[in-house]
């Protein structure tokens, strides 16, 4: 039967009429702005569209030809199939949808897109958990841009879905690593159904240590031709060598992807019972970086952490900040918060993103914002899963007799108050203030040759760290800046910390942070410094 299938479907794929036009008006719309939602029509020759998606679903990566319209730009032999994994159910209205822009014509993108990725936001009566949750990533660390869009298809409206950048994209590649092509990986959902003879099983993406190719083969999708070494190499030196971990992982990136799952208690991901939902790109520094996938179940939507049954409305509200801390079957949680520094670092990751999103009241705002937006489209959606009071109920009520999906708000007000006063999160990190890099004296006629950086650093600061590059590419460099005295600090012992760098190669601008950390916390200056960075130039220090 399935070859019978493959054959039919290679003779309609063969019969279609190939198309070489393009309609492209100017485009006004930027495809992942969350101020409209998207307009997506899709027109298939086939009647019974859906009965060929369900049946290309189940035999490999096929696409179904079609016409597809992206705010009102046509790209002719498109192709379409459904994606999800448990999102995905044969006969059912409202599947999520992979389409190909460019499947016969290499040059047809949408503003540089070739992908998209269409969410049916399945379990998530609110319908914010995947654009909201990505907009809160993003902050923080390499995620992609999300938003709605409003689906037809032969001319009949599909839904409102949520429309997720592909992480396999240039355009994502390039905005986070300016590369494309080193070793990447996405963790394998199947794997515990094929698990190889001599490899531990139903571990997916928990990086623990394997000895041979063909466990890592099953455990990862590996989307470069290249990488299953290194990947070997980083569960390998995180397992056995930690003390090495920083040449093979951004272990900051890391604790970032750890810190915001725990905070927005997103179990479907590698904290939860399964250690799933991630990528990994290693950079041109060699160094592996973890990209969160797939929040349709976040926000306490999937509630197993893997002991026990699911976990009730106040277990997850009174999640442990420090979950997994002890379990060795998830070693990049175990593993690198047994290093107290980088449990301090998690820790305060941990409260900077419940200051900046859930304290501060912008989570709330945002949410209602969405909501508002999309509600027009949400009551004319015939195949939403929710009615329409459903939807206007889902931030502060749970939803559902049997799923008990919790409200957004109903979750993060109580798990705010929760991790607000908790001990390892209720500690005062370091103050650095009065950032300066000293510029040439009035009238002197000696110039800088150097970069001579200080801040004065409060509450009890233990080691006060610069973190800098000459130029604006390239790996930053550590140094330890001191308040001893001897570094053009003032007195010794005066919360004053000083460093001076020293170009070697004529290099005239350096960009760079602070981190200063106390017994408890660590902080940082700028505040932001995974995207901002101080600056300063020797042209800027001499005028």
């Amino acid at each position: 039967m399935k070859h019978l299938l493959i054959f039919l479907f290679t003779f309609l794929l063969a019969g279609l009429e190939v198309a070489t036009s393009q309609t492209k008006p100017a485009t006004t719309t930027e495809l992942y702005s969350t101020d409209k939602v998207q307009a997506i029509n899709i027109t298939f020759k086939e009647a019974k569209w859906s009965y060929y998606l369900d049946s290309l679903r189940f035999n490999g990566d096929g696409l179904l030809p079609a016409v597809v319209e992206v705010n009102g730009e046509k790209f002719e032999n498109a192709g379409v199939r459904y994606r999800g994994f448990k999102s995905f159910a044969p006969g059912t209205p409202r599947n999520p949808l992979h389409i190909v822009l460019d499947m016969k014509d290499k040059s047809q993108t949408y503003q540089g897109y070739h992908v998209l990725k269409l969410s049916n936001t399945l379990r998530d009566p609110s319908l914010l958990r995947e654009v909201l949750g990505y907009e809160i990533a993003r902050s923080y660390m390499p995620a992609p841009k999300a938003n709605f869009a409003k689906v037809t298809i032969n001319g009949k409206l599909y839904g409102v879905l949520a429309n997720v950048e592909s992480v396999n994209e240039e355009q994502f590649l390039n905005r986070y690593f300016a590369s494309t092509d080193n070793a990447f990986f996405k963790v394998n959902q199947d794997a515990g159904d094929k698990t190889p003879a001599g490899c531990k099983n139903n571990i997916f993406g928990s990086l623990e240590y394997d000895e041979s190719v063909s466990c890592y083969e099953n455990n990862f999708e590996k989307i470069s031709e290249h990488g299953t070494k290194e990947l070997m190499d980083l569960a390998r030196i995180l397992n056995q060598e930690t003390g090495k971990i920083e040449t093979i992982l951004n272990v900051d990136r890391a604790l970032w992807m750890l810190a915001y799952n725990n905070v927005i208690v997103n179990l479907s991901s590698y904290t939860g019972q399964h250690s799933v939902n991630y990528y990994l790109y290693q950079d041109d520094d060699g160094r592996f970086t973890p990209i969160v996938w797939d929040l349709n179940l976040a926000f306490g939507s999937f509630k197993n952490i893997g002991i026990g049954s699911d976990l009730k409305l106040k277990a997850l509200q009174e999640l442990d900040p420090l979950l997994q801390y002890d379990n060795p079957t998830k070693p990049l949680i175990s593993k690198l918060l047994e290093d107290a520094n980088y449990n301090k670092i998690y820790r305060s990751h941990l409260r900077i993103l419940l200051q900046d999103w859930f304290i501060s009241g912008k989570f709330e705002q945002r949410a209602r914002e969405l909501q508002k937006a999309i509600r027009p489209d949400v009551v004319a959606d015939p195949n939403k899963y929710y009615t329409i009071e459903e939807f206007d109920e889902s931030l502060d009520k749970t939803i559902g007799k049997k799923s008990k999906i919790p409200g957004l708000l109903e979750l993060m007000t109580r798990r705010t108050s929760y991790l607000k006063s908790h001990p390892d999160i209720a500690i005062f990190p370091p103050d650095i203030m009065d950032v300066q890099v000293e510029k040439r004296k009035e009238l002197s006629s000696q110039k800088m040759v150097f970069f001579h950086i200080t801040a004065k650093v409060d509450k009890y600061p233990r080691r006060v760290e610069l973190f800098y590059r000459l130029g604006d590419t390239g790996k930053f460099s550590q140094v330890t800046m001191l308040d001893d005295g001897k570094n053009d600090d003032g007195v010794a012992n005066n919360n004053v910390f000083g460093v001076t760098i020293v170009p070697q190669n004529g290099e005239d601008a350096i960009e760079y942070y602070i981190q200063a950390e106390n017994p408890g916390l660590v902080s940082y200056s700028p505040a932001n410094y995974m995207w901002e960075k101080h600056k300063s130039t020797l042209e800027a220090l001499n005028k």
